[in-house]
Formats: C-alpha cells, sequence, structure tokens
C-alpha cells in the first residue's frame, strides 16, 4: 500500500493560504487548517496508515501563536520517522498584501502588537527559515485565484498516490523585477537584441522569423546547448531532491523577445526527455516597453 501524499501549507498571511486549501480539498485531501505543530507527527503516521486516504494536507502558520515556534522541529520529525512530505510556501509582495488586508478589512494575525505593515515585516522574518525547508514557494503577487488553483492543480493533482514532476519555464524581462519563485534565473540580455531590427520590434518571440534571428548567431547556440546540458543534469538532482515542481527562469530586459525565444527552446529540449514542460510568457503583454 502506497503511503498518503501529505503536504505542509504555509506562508504569509494574506498571500492564499486559505484559497490554496480550498484546492486542496477539491484534490481530494483530506485537510486540516491550523494544526499545533506539535500533532502533526500524530496525524502524518495516522493518514499515512489509512488506506482510504491518498493525501493530507495541513496548513501551519503564525495563527498558531507560540506553538508555532515548533513547526522546524516538528519537519524533523517527519524526516527522522521517515514521514515523506512536502511543503507549499506561499508569499506575496508587501504593497499586494497592505492591499489585500485593506480589501477584506481583517486583521493581521500579529497586528495587535503593532500596525499592519511591522505585522507584515515581522512574519516574514519569523517564516524566513520555514521558508528555506519548502519544496515549493509561490509568489502570489501577480496571480488571479484562478491562476493559483491553476497552479497548485498542477503540481499536486493526485494520480493513484503518485506525484508527477513538472518544470516551469518562465520568460520575463529584467525592467520589471525577477520572478520571485524561480528556482534558476538565466539571463541572456548578452544576446543581439530583435527589438533594434526593422521589422522585428512590434513581434514577439514567439514569431518564427524572431526565432530564427536570435538562433542565427553562434553566440546563442553556443548558448543553448550549455543551458541544456545544464538542466539535463540538474533536473534529476531536484527530482531526487523531492520537489515537485523547478521554475526556471529567462530573461532579457523587457521579456519580449531573447527570453521568450529560449524559455520556448529549452521548454521543446526538456520536453524530448520526458518531462512535463509548462512555459509561461510573463511579460508578453506589457505594453509601452522602450527595449525588449
Amino acid at each position: 500500500m502506497e503511503a498518503a501524499r501529505l503536504v505542509v501549507i504555509s506562508g504569509l498571511s494574506g498571500a492564499g493560504r486559505t484559497e490554496a486549501m480550498r484546492v486542496f480539498e477539491d484534490l481530494g485531501y483530506f485537510c486540516v487548517d491550523n494544526l499545533p505543530p506539535n500533532l502533526a507527527t500524530k496525524f502524518a503516521e495516522l493518514v499515512q496508515k489509512s488506506p482510504e486516504v491518498q493525501g493530507a494536507a495541513l496548513v501551519m502558520d503564525v495563527r498558531g501563536g507560540v506553538f508555532f515556534q515548533d513547526v522546524e522541529a516538528t519537519l524533523k520529525s517527519f524526516d527522522e520517522s521517515g514521514i515523506s512530505y512536502q511543503v507549499l510556501f506561499l508569499e506575496a509582495d508587501e504593497e499586494t498584501l497592505i492591499h489585500r488586508y485593506k480589501q477584506s478589512r481583517r486583521r493581521h494575525p500579529l497586528e495587535s502588537q503593532g500596525r499592519l505593515v511591522e505585522a507584515l515585516r515581522r512574519e516574514k522574518e519569523a517564516m524566513g527559515a520555514l521558508r528555506g525547508m519548502a519544496h515549493v514557494v509561490i509568489d502570489t503577487s501577480g496571480l488571479s485565484s484562478l491562476q493559483l488553483r491553476q497552479r497548485i492543480s498542477d503540481i499536486f493533482r493526485l494520480e493513484g498516490g503518485s506525484s508527477s514532476f513538472q518544470v516551469r519555464l518562465v520568460s520575463f524581462g529584467f525592467k520589471y523585477g525577477l520572478p520571485k519563485d524561480a528556482d534558476l534565473v538565466f539571463d541572456v540580455r548578452f544576446l543581439p537584441n530583435p527589438y533594434y531590427v526593422d521589422g522585428l520590434r512590434d513581434l514577439t518571440g514567439n514569431d518564427p522569423v524572431v526565432r530564427d534571428y536570435v538562433m542565427r548567431f553562434s553566440l546563442a547556440k553556443e548558448t543553448q546547448v550549455r543551458l541544456e546540458s545544464l538542466l539535463e543534469f540538474l533536473m534529476p538532482q531536484f527530482q531526487q531532491e523531492g520537489k515537485p515542481q523547478v521554475t526556471v527562469a529567462v530573461g532579457c530586459t523587457g521579456g519580449q523577445h531573447r527570453s521568450v525565444v529560449f524559455a520556448n527552446q529549452l521548454g521543446s529540449f526538456l520536453e524530448g526527455k520526458g518531462l512535463t514542460v509548462a512555459i509561461e510568457h510573463r511579460d508578453l503583454d506589457r505594453q509601452g516597453g522602450p527595449v525588449a
């Protein structure tokens, strides 16, 4: 009998933990919200012995007050007991969290000790170690509820109790900031820029003529070969570590041309190696950027 899949959901208040738990419930997980960490080991042992439970999700966060201090010790006890688990950590930038709290008119769990901004920063500091232990980090700042639901479903969908490894390729523009949930970041701004070529500026890396222009240069071809070799080496290491998803971000200046081409190229390569790949062009629909 295969043990139930166990996921610990945590992260910053306002980053989407409640929505995440709803998704896990819809996926068929047995979910418990705000479980004291010192009870989690017994619970994990119970669900992993139950043939009726395919998956279980525990939400543990700062609402647990003094009990939350035990969460790191609890995860270490999972390791010592041979309990297989994954940690999903949800976060968002400070501006987004403030906006969400103002919209909901709810009080932050730590706000009784000071202003909202101070509470958010204290929580982020307190969560630092747990974030470092996470198998999956999702930055929900720019995600809709539907997009978050899809991301979680892609990673944690139950399939006979087994998990599938996925590589997420994200193209982006450095001028709009790094993808905060990226595991690997590659910079291709050193390649010739189609933005300065007549007839290519208003196109994107999804257009064959732009792809052909970028890949015509020997530097681009060598870069592709080296990145493919690196990813082919690294992906099995991430799988062995137990990560259900790895996010590989490829950036150029504006996220319109070179990064799009390389995200597509690397995605095709990894699919050819039998991996499940999702490609996202984060900044492709942005308008008015001076340099792509």
